[in-house]
C-alpha cells in the first residue's frame, strides 16, 4: 500500500526538521517543494509531498499517516 502526506510548515528549520524526521523515517519526497505567502500570518509557507509504501496494512481514513 502506497501513503501519502503533504508537510507544510513555516519557512524555517522547523518545516527541514520536518521534512528530515520523515525522511528518517522512510517517507520518500515525491516532487518539488511549494512555497507561498500566508496572507493571515503574514510568513511564507513550505510545503512538500512525501509518500512511502507500507506491507500489510489496508488503508482506511482514520488512520495516522505519520506514525506509520
Amino acid at each position: 500500500m502506497k501513503l501519502y502526506r503533504f508537510l507544510t510548515g513555516p519557512d524555517d528549520s522547523s518545516f527541514c526538521h520536518k521534512v528530515t524526521a520523515a525522511l528518517n523515517k522512510g517517507w520518500f519526497l515525491h516532487g518539488s517543494p511549494s512555497y507561498a505567502f500566508n496572507a493571515q500570518t503574514g510568513q511564507m509557507q513550505c510545503g512538500q509531498a512525501v509518500y512511502k509504501e507500507v506491507d500489510g496494512k489496508d488503508y482506511t481514513p482514520d488512520m495516522k499517516l505519520g506514525e506509520q
